[in-house]
């Protein structure tokens, strides 16, 4: 069974996505007595980056982000203008249980209000995101961490301390949580000394990575349907969905989505953006009787292959499990792996498995 057709069972039974319970050594409240003391160096400022250094800043351990990009979130960006509510040009939905949101927070004195809609078998955030969440409960208090614009190009771990080497400095850390896009490993932008080990490069060679692409059409008027979803054969290929972005927002706006990953993506990547209106109002009028044209007011699209330090969507569904649980090994107890491609082998690539991952990093870092 892949991720997606969990996540889909799971909505027809109404049941929720499991949230892994709480670690006590990471609350704050906590006395527990740690035993490693040291500095930690977090490679990428995405949900796991984020949510390892929030734990790391609760339990009192020197920390510092570094981020390749001028922005933090990763694949959660939103854009804030395009209309009146947050356009998710990453992450958009919840896959589990809202739960997640106090999980993340780590402190039952903290009182979060999120609300949500089904979108089966999903819940859809409204008038709000997941870069929100992140923006308002997380990053307040780790926002002095971060460097931006910090591009990781080595990281040695041959020595009792790790040195990680940027283009305009070294920095020295006990230990290192990488927390960056598979595809940027894939493409062996962060070289590793020593190499990393067989079992770990097999798994970031041989994972399939899906592009990734999504864009948002506002309409005079709502001729379509909330969801009109492509057949795609074979299924490990990807997905291709057009669906209701207005759905349950607080608006009067008519804002069609199109999430494309794998294969199908290749279709709209080439594109300009005019030859890319053209493209997809031309799709939706043979969809929908040639309401999309006459109808049209504007667009606004993703293409995260063309993100210099994303390069791509993200880890196929259909990943081998096994595989997935390699991704998120530690590496001589130095190098630990947070992110959506880095977790326990039972699920991947959504934000709140990035989180937890994340948690899990920095309970083994802390032992």
């Amino acid at each position: 069974m892949t991720r997606r057709e969990f996540i889909k069972i799971c909505g027809i039974l109404g049941m929720s996505l499991p949230v892994q319970a709480s670690l006590s050594s990471c609350n704050k409240n906590d006395s527990i007595e740690k035993q490693f003391k040291g500095k930690v160096i977090i490679i990428g400022a995405g949900a796991g980056g984020l949510s390892a250094a929030y734990l790391l800043q609760q339990q009192g351990i020197d920390f510092e982000i570094l981020e390749a990009s001028p922005i933090y979130g990763g694949r959660m960006r939103i854009n804030t203008s395009f209309t009146n509510f947050p356009i998710p040009l990453g992450a958009e939905w919840l896959e589990t249980d809202k739960g997640i949101f106090q999980e993340i927070v780590n402190d039952s004195s903290v009182s979060i209000h999120i609300e949500t809609v089904p979108d089966a078998p999903e819940l859809k955030f409204v008038n709000y995101s997941w870069y929100n969440f992140f923006e308002e409960y997380i990053v307040p208090s780790i926002a002095d961490k971060i460097s931006y614009n910090t591009v990781v190009q080595s990281i040695d771990y041959s020595m009792d301390q790790t040195i990680i080497t940027t283009p305009n400095k070294q920095y020295t850390a006990d230990k290192v949580i990488v927390s960056v896009p598979l595809k940027i490993l894939q493409d062996g932008a962060i070289s590793f000394i020593p190499s990393l080990p067989n079992k770990k490069l097999n798994a970031i060679a041989d994972t399939v990575i899906w592009e990734g692409f999504k864009a948002f059409f506002e309409f005079s008027t709502k001729f379509y349907n909330d969801e009109f979803q492509f057949p795609i054969t074979p299924t490990t290929d990807g997905e291709k969905i057009y669906y209701n972005a207005a759905l349950g927002q607080n608006t009067s706006k008519h804002i069609l989505g199109l999430f494309v990953v794998g294969k199908p993506a290749l279709d709209y990547n080439s594109l300009s953006d005019n030859d890319l209106k053209t493209f997809i109002l031309n799709e939706l009028d043979g969809i929908y009787a040639n309401q999309a044209t006459p109808n049209y007011i504007k667009h606004l699209s993703q293409n995260w292959k063309n993100e210099p330090f994303i390069k791509s969507g993200y880890m196929t569904d259909h990943a081998d499990s096994e595989t997935v649980k390699e991704l998120g090994k530690p590496v001589a107890n130095k190098i630990h792996f947070a992110g959506g491609a880095y977790t326990d082998g039972e699920d991947w690539v959504s934000v709140h498995t990035a989180a937890q991952s994340a948690r899990k990093a920095v309970e083994a870092l802390l032992k």
